[in-house]
């Protein structure tokens, strides 16, 4: 891989996302362990749309308005779900070790699975951007393909990771104070919702 392609793609990473934003909120009420979790799923998220650029799913999904928008929608949902229950939320003052809802880190991973997974841009990324870094005519092309991909998923995850735990790295400063977890709560959820109306608005 060329180092055009890795700053291209750590800026793509590195810029705050649905993802980015989850990770930081899961570091800030749940702590380091669930952070890294959530920077997991949200890597493991991407696999999909990886896979359908590999395999030209992604020019059908772009080439199809229905699906395209079927899985807008859903991404849309998904994250107006997350956006309402943030806001309504009312945190209680919990200890250092625990999780303020009780979540496992599966639970964790698989809804930051779900957050990538229904986000049908990632879909057009793969498709558009990897390419450009990719000789089509070479005869290991495809396994070009697939180190690049790796790889932005391995920056991916770094990232995320480094997000979530900066993140519970100040959550000792608002243990015990729920008020200021409820209005980061809400801040989060209002910030969601705002992602989904860019979503709903956003055009093949």
């Amino acid at each position: 891989m060329t180092p055009e392609f890795y700053l291209t793609a750590l800026i793509v990473v590195a810029t705050p996302g649905t993802g980015a934003l989850y990770t930081i909120a899961t570091g800030l009420g749940e702590g380091p362990r669930r952070s890294i979790a959530a920077a997991f799923g949200c890597t493991l998220g991407i696999v999909p749309h990886m896979a359908a650029a590999l395999t030209g799913l992604a020019a059908v999904l772009h080439g199809s308005p229905m699906a395209f928008n079927i899985l807008k929608l859903c991404g849309v949902a998904y994250l107006a779900y997350m956006a309402f229950g943030l806001i309504v939320s009312k945190a209680a003052a919990p200890s250092a070790a625990q999780t303020p809802d009780g979540r496992t880190a599966m639970e964790i991973v698989i809804k930051a699975i779900l957050i990538n997974l229904l986000n049908p841009k990632l879909s057009l990324f793969f498709l558009a951007f990897l390419p450009q870094f990719i000789n089509a005519e070479a005869p290991d092309a495809f396994g070009k393909m697939i180190e690049a991909s790796l790889t932005f998923m391995a920056l991916t995850f770094v990232v995320f990771a480094v997000y979530g735990l900066c993140a519970a790295g100040i959550r000792r400063h608002i243990i015990g104070r729920p008020q200021i977890t409820t209005w980061i709560n809400r801040t989060f959820g209002v910030a969601f919702l705002a992602m989904a109306t860019k979503l709903a608005m956003t055009q093949r």
